[in-house]
């Protein structure tokens, strides 16, 4: 039996009793973690295959360690300018063994739990949807504030250029006046 997880923006092939070496997860050492994202499941030949993901499977894992990976370098050069940057990097990485493949729940209890809180989740965003439309009110109004400040500075500018063109065409219409008279 194996299963294919996504985790930390990668797709992973593990079995019972694998060592996988993650990005660096959020657990201690010698704790249990679970991996509920499952895009599919093989077992003796049935395959399982999720949109997105396999409802009901689950993957186990106890983390075994952290570490760094290998070092890698990284030089930035620029030819002809005398431009070189050396530095290197060790990538951080979580050890897991995988200790179990869960798939489906068999107690009618535990679904029936499990369509309440579907349910109950189904409720919330009616109250959260009306504070972000209060939150976008209050965002639109800042911005037409910054709109007008914006507007308010290009007049100025606007201004401060014709002043200049006007000078200017005081100092040419002088200069012409002075060539015609020598």
């Amino acid at each position: 039996m194996y299963a294919i997880i996504e985790s930390c923006g990668r797709q992973y092939k593990v079995e019972k009793g694998d060592v996988v070496f993650f990005e660096k997860l959020n657990a201690e050492e010698g704790k249990k973690v679970t991996f509920k994202d499952v895009v599919l499941v093989s077992d003796d030949g049935k395959v399982q295959v999720g949109n997105p993901y396999v409802k009901g499977v689950k993957v186990e894992g106890k983390v075994v360690g952290h570490g760094k990976g290998k070092k890698i370098i990284v030089f930035k050069m620029k030819p002809k300018k005398n431009y070189r940057r050396k530095q290197g990097h060790r990538q951080p990485y979580t050890k897991v063994e995988i200790t179990a493949i869960v798939s489906g729940t068999t107690n009618k209890k535990e679904e029936a739990t499990a369509t309440k809180a579907e349910s109950t989740t189904k409720e919330t965003p009616k109250k959260s949807t009306t504070k972000a439309a209060t939150a976008k009110k209050t965002t639109t109004t800042k911005t037409t504030a910054a709109k007008k400040t914006t507007t308010a500075k290009k007049t100025t500018t606007t201004k401060a250029a014709t002043t200049k063109k006007t000078t200017t065409a005081k100092k040419s219409t002088a200069k012409t006046a002075a060539k015609k008279e020598a």
